[in-house]
């Protein structure tokens, strides 16, 4: 069976592609990416795919480029006769359109879905979706991965004598209680006010934080604005350390400047999406050997859920 797969990338996640198929025992399939001078390109696989099992890992970051990409390398597999499309996406971008919350707006995750299972994949994995319910946007199997696998671990790795989880948001408090209950502490729930995207209007704190270790989880940190406000409002109130930890580290706009300036010490993030640059606050775990795990799993017929926390 092991000869029967053959693991791909984009563009935008060669790093973590190459180390899921390294820690799953083989090489990364070759692809080449055709640029045309008008800015359009085309993939190209190198090798057979008749029959073979494909999985094809891309992040959907923006901008929309990688989610094309994504969308022409399965197509092209489905046409050379792969006989099942794995589309691996460690990033769901658009996530965060996963309803209407005001009039004549589109659901993008939904959107989303909808190309990537018409373009012929047959099966999704994923991680830290930043709504469950968007794995019921597909028609199709999608196994949805937990990074808390590999952050419990570190956060118990640290040995804080007060611990309490903190929750960025109302949205974010079941995946807060999740870390809670495993970890065996508190949770707070952090009350913001939108201005408009990306721009926090208030905050405040929900919950006793005065002599904690503060550990904020997050699915994401885009510009790291509401996590900075978050923080200093705790350094405030009396919180003794204060920690994030978030999945997907988009980092975009002044992300890395607001982080920089934050009471927060220390940012842990997976390796779902590239680090444009280097800081001393941010700590990277990858989540390859969970991808791969679960590659071999599917690939066995095994059940996957024994190796998640959740």
């Amino acid at each position: 069976m092991q000869n029967k797969i053959k693991i791909f990338s984009g563009r935008a996640s060669v790093d973590i592609a190459a180390k899921i198929a390294k820690s799953y025992g083989c090489k990364l399939g070759k692809v080449v990416i055709n640029n045309f001078s008008d800015g359009e390109f085309q993939p190209s696989y190198e090798e057979t795919l008749r029959g073979k099992k494909v999985f094809i890992i891309q992040s959907t970051l923006p901008p929309a480029d990688s989610l094309l990409e994504f969308l022409l390398m399965i197509d092209a597999a489905k046409r050379a006769s792969a006989r099942e499309i794995i589309a691996i996406l460690p990033y769901f971008g658009f996530a965060r359109q996963d309803r209407k919350d005001k009039p004549r707006v589109p659901i993008g995750a939904k959107l989303i879905a909808n190309l990537i299972t018409s373009a012929g994949a047959s099966r999704i994995m994923t991680m830290d979706l930043h709504a469950d319910q968007i794995q019921g946007f597909f028609k199709i199997p999608v196994d949805h991965l937990f990074a808390s696998t590999i952050f419990i671990p570190y956060i118990k790795s640290l040995k804080l004598k007060n611990l309490v989880i903190a929750s960025p948001d109302i949205g974010g408090s079941k995946r807060a209680n999740v870390y809670a209950k495993h970890l065996n502490c508190e949770m707070v729930i952090c009350y913001k006010q939108r201005k408009k995207a990306n721009v926090i209007e208030k905050i405040k704190i929900i919950g006793d934080i005065s002599n904690k270790d503060v550990v904020i989880v997050d699915d994401m940190i885009d510009t790291a604005g509401t996590m900075a406000k978050a923080s200093d409002l705790m350094k405030k109130n009396g919180a003794n350390s204060i920690r994030a930890i978030c999945t997907h580290p988009i980092l975009s706009g002044n992300a890395y400047k607001n982080l920089e300036k934050s009471c927060i010490e220390e940012l842990v993030v997976t390796d779902s999406l590239p680090i444009s640059k280097k800081n001393k606050k941010i700590k990277v775990l990858s989540v390859a050997k969970l991808f791969a795990d679960t590659i071999r799993n599917i690939n066995l017929d095994k059940s996957i859920s024994s190796q998640f926390i959740n």
